[in-house]
């Protein structure tokens, strides 16, 4: 999908989990214009797969993302318009998303994170939002992005500095939420999405959008959990000591007001995060 060698974005779907790789080695998996473009589309082709109930975004070996590749654009890329666009689709996916992170992430990678619902992270890893390096105004949806996952204090730090800063501190200011042992992530990262796998996905679709700041479809989700049975089904599950079947299931197609059109289907590529290893 990139002019770029070994440049690529690789997906996978398996037992409701999809797996998104980002992968260019030689950059330690930086983001070329063609991936950055590509991103939007391949999530949309994702969301609208019933069988997707997860997404999880890593990269490739050791390395998370290091940011943008300057040298794939051209004259015609607009490099902030670019990563905006993926960011934003990344947002909007209608189901739970989690950024599977070794390495660096940095730049456009914690651009990217940010972007998730959650973030999981070995030791080991650092952390960087680095546009006053280069003199960059940081786009404004990314900026608040940013200050409503750390804080205003914690994301001037960053934005001011530039600065990387470790695992430690990005678990402490809630950039993270799981820090795990070195060669941990990928056990804790499927244990935990098999555990989403299993939930109602009228509660996860629901929380999403309210935790977001959606205010305008308050009714259309009391009209959805009144039709549902998920409660019922919970209920008599809890009270009879078995695991819940939970029925409910988005229409096709990404969430309204999401931003994502209809996409590609995604050809499989070998599932799991990759191995650091």
């Amino acid at each position: 999908m990139d002019a770029a060698p070994g440049a690529a974005l690789l997906s996978s779907v398996s037992e409701g989990v999809a797996t998104v790789v980002i992968s260019h080695p030689a950059k330690r998996n930086a983001m070329t214009a063609a991936m950055w473009s590509g991103l939007p589309e391949l999530l949309a082709g994702l969301a609208a797969d019933p069988a997707v109930r997860v997404l999880v975004l890593t990269g490739a070996g050791e390395t998370f993302c290091a940011g943008a590749d300057i040298s794939s654009l051209t004259g015609d890329d607009d490099p902030q318009a670019l990563a905006v666009a993926a960011e934003e689709a990344l947002a909007a996916f209608p189901k739970p998303t989690l950024a599977a992170i070794r390495g660096f992430c940095v730049g456009g990678g914690s651009q990217l994170a940010a972007a998730c619902d959650l973030r999981f992270a070995e030791e080991g890893a650092s952390f960087g939002v680095t546009p006053a390096k280069l003199g960059i105004v940081y786009p404004a949806s990314s900026t608040r992005r940013l200050a409503a996952l750390v804080g205003p204090a914690a994301a001037k730090y960053l934005l001011f500095s530039a600065e990387l800063v470790d695992a430690d501190r990005a678990l402490r200011t809630g950039f993270l939420d799981e820090l795990l042992p070195a060669g941990e992530l990928a056990k804790r990262v499927a244990e935990f999405t098999r555990i989403l796998t299993t939930r109602s996905q009228l509660t996860q679709a629901s929380a999403k959008e309210f935790a977001d700041g959606r205010t305008d479809r308050d009714a259309h989700w009391a009209a959805q959990a009144a039709g549902s049975g998920e409660m019922a089904e919970g209920v008599a599950a809890f009270l009879g000591r078995r695991a819940p079947a939970f029925t409910w299931s988005p229409e096709p197609g990404p969430a309204p007001g999401s931003g994502l059109g209809p996409g590609p289907a995604v050809a499989p590529v070998p599932t799991g995060i990759p191995s650091a290893e």
